[in-house]
């Protein structure tokens, strides 16, 4: 089926999914092979209940879709020599060598803490292996921060990090929040935010404009209002639930704000093995080592989460009874997903469902995107596997 022909078929799905009573408000969908996007689509509103139809120039919190972003200015400084992998962490960012395991609480509540059996290295950030979770995802973690007084992470502050381990480094894949620190190191090195890294060393050669940390007045007029998903389904707007705007920290984690049409010059350039519009980005032999699976050797997999905020995540697991493993810094399906996308291609997330995938070998990624809390959502998710699931069937 030609490109041409493969534009109603998707205008179609995110036309229905929106419509759909109890669905999806909005939707931007995009997809690209090497050279250019072949199907941008929109459908639905920003906001519920608002007459702000969603175009393809919105503009989306894209939370945890930015942690590639800040492993590629990492993996910047690795081809500089600057950074190595297997440091201990705290060479570059001492504060973290203070963070202790936590075996669990005294009657009183108090934490019980432990030196770790060894330090954490780079790379334990990169593949989250270093013991660091995210509170929504671990009980102990969210006990602890009430206990000690711990912000929030979307908070976007240093302090939000300093939190215990879930267990010793290296000894199981546990998603949370490596790559805020990761981007310390970033910051540390470069003696810049993060964001300014970003603009000089990744923006600015891909041509990305409306992207960022803090959004121009611009980008404010068009921001996707953020909705939360209600346990029997219904959907009400939150517009006053922003991350901190300027952040008091670039959080390579969550931080960033962004078209749609932006991120897609970034898959781009993973596409052409590290090269953008507007010059190389990465050299070819970093990209290769980014799409390896850096948990097989360890015998560590991906699987399912848990939630202790269902306001904000449901438990669940990406394409459940498939293999998964973890690159830099990408999930990687060690087996062709049910859509039809090959062994060894990536992808990853965003806490208001969002979803990307870049498959080297075919050549082609896409990015799916709505405003919805909690992640994994009931019509989020399936929306993101059935477009995706359409590309590779009819184009």
């Amino acid at each position: 089926m030609s490109k041409k022909n493969l534009q109603p078929i998707l205008d179609a799905q995110l036309n229905y999914l929106t419509q759909r009573h109890g669905s999806v408000p909005g939707v931007v969908a995009m997809a690209t092979d090497r050279n250019g996007n072949f199907y941008e689509g929109a459908a639905g509103t920003r906001e519920l209940g608002k007459d702000s139809a969603m175009t393809i120039d919105s503009v989306f919190a894209i939370f945890s879709t930015t942690k590639a972003m800040t492993g590629t200015v990492a993996m910047q400084l690795v081809e500089e020599g600057k950074l190595n992998l297997t440091d201990p962490a705290g060479k570059y960012v001492p504060e973290i060598d203070k963070l202790q395991v936590l075996e669990g609480f005294d009657p009183d509540g108090t934490p019980r803490m432990r030196d770790p059996k060894r330090k954490i290295t780079v790379n334990d950030l990169i593949l989250h292996t270093s013991g660091l979770c995210y509170e929504f995802f671990a009980e102990p973690d969210l006990k602890y921060r009430q206990a000690k007084g711990v912000p929030t992470v979307v908070s976007s502050t240093f302090d939000s990090i300093k939190v215990p381990l879930m267990h010793d480094p290296g000894e199981a894949w546990t998603y949370g929040v490596n790559i805020d620190w990761l981007g310390r190191i970033v910051e540390s090195l470069r003696d810049k935010r993060l964001g300014d890294v970003m603009r000089e060393r990744l923006f600015d050669p891909l041509g990305m404009e409306e992207i960022g940390f803090a959004m121009t007045d611009s980008m404010k007029k068009r921001r996707v209002t953020i909705h939360d998903r209600a346990a029997d389904g219904k959907l009400t707007p939150i517009p006053d639930l922003v991350l901190p705007d300027p952040p008091p920290m670039d959080m390579g984690g969550h931080g960033l704000y962004s078209t749609i049409g932006e991120y897609m010059k970034f898959i781009r350039m993973f596409l052409n093995d590290g090269l953008g519009m507007n010059g190389r980005v990465l050299k070819p032999e970093t990209v290769n080592m980014m799409s390896e699976d850096g948990l097989q050797k360890m015998g560590l997999s991906v699987g399912a989460w848990p939630t202790c905020i269902p306001s904000l995540t449901n438990p669940g697991e990406m394409f459940p009874g498939i293999d998964k493993g973890w690159s830099y810094t990408f999930m990687t399906n060690r087996e062709e997903a049910p859509t039809g996308r090959p062994a060894g291609s990536l992808m990853w997330a965003g806490l208001a469902n969002s979803y990307y995938w870049i498959d080297r070998k075919t050549g082609i990624g896409g990015y799916w995107a709505t405003q919805i809390l909690p992640f994994h959502d009931c019509a989020s998710y399936p929306g993101f596997v059935e477009f995706e699931t359409a590309i590779y069937r009819y184009r």
